[in-house]
Parts: structure tokens; sequence; C-alpha cells
């Protein structure tokens, strides 16, 4: 099973974060999930403070570009084998510090990935 952190979870069930942890969880991936405020969606826990994750597949980003700074280092220490780029979340600075580690990154939909099966 593929360890994926969404990174901007939401409790809100109109948020394209909650609709990607569903997605992904129906799709059989382990989903992590980071975001602002604690709780769950179903039975995946939404934590508020970073944490460590072994083996991470991917980190699909929810944030916009501001948000994401404080996060880098915690992105780069997670060692993600890619970052998916949801709109809205596009970052070039991020996206050249990822260059400097070797992570993969795109800009895409995780759950247009997930519905073609790219993810």
């Amino acid at each position: 099973m593929k360890n994926v952190l969404v990174l901007g979870a939401s409790l809100n069930v109109d948020r394209y974060s909650n609709m990607a942890m569903k997605k992904l969880d129906e799709k059989g991936f382990s989903v992590l999930s980071l975001g602002k405020n604690k709780g769950y969606v179903g039975s995946m826990q939404i934590r508020a403070e970073e944490f460590l994750i072994n083996d991470l597949y991917a980190i699909s980003m929810y944030l916009n570009a501001r948000n994401q700074v404080d996060y880098y280092d915690y992105i780069i220490e997670l060692k993600p084998r890619k970052v998916v780029f949801n709109p809205g979340s596009e970052n070039k600075a991020l996206e050249i510090l990822l260059d400097t580690h070797n992570i993969i990154h795109e800009r895409a939909c995780t759950l247009v990935l997930l519905s073609i099966g790219q993810f």
C-alpha cells in the first residue's frame, strides 16, 4: 500500500482535499493528512501538526504557495517520490527546491489522475 500525504486537508466535504482523501482511500492508498484543523474524514485522521512518515509515495498539495513556505523543510525531510500540485497550489519556488533534491513534481489534479489511473 502506497503512503500519500494530503497537505492542506480539510474536514469540509465541499473541499477538493476532502474529496481527494476519500478517492485515494477508495483506490487503495494509505491516506495520511495534515491540515489546519484536527479531525476525521471517515476513519482517516487529519493531523494539525507535522509528523514523521516513512516510505512516502506522494504528497498531494492543497495549500496555496504562500501557505507552503512553512512546510518546505518538512516536505524535503519526508523525501516523497513525487509532489502533485493541485490547481491553485502551483509554486515555482518549491518546484525549484524539489528539483535540487531530485523529487519529481507535476501540476495536475489528484482527482483527475486517480480517475484515469495515472496517480
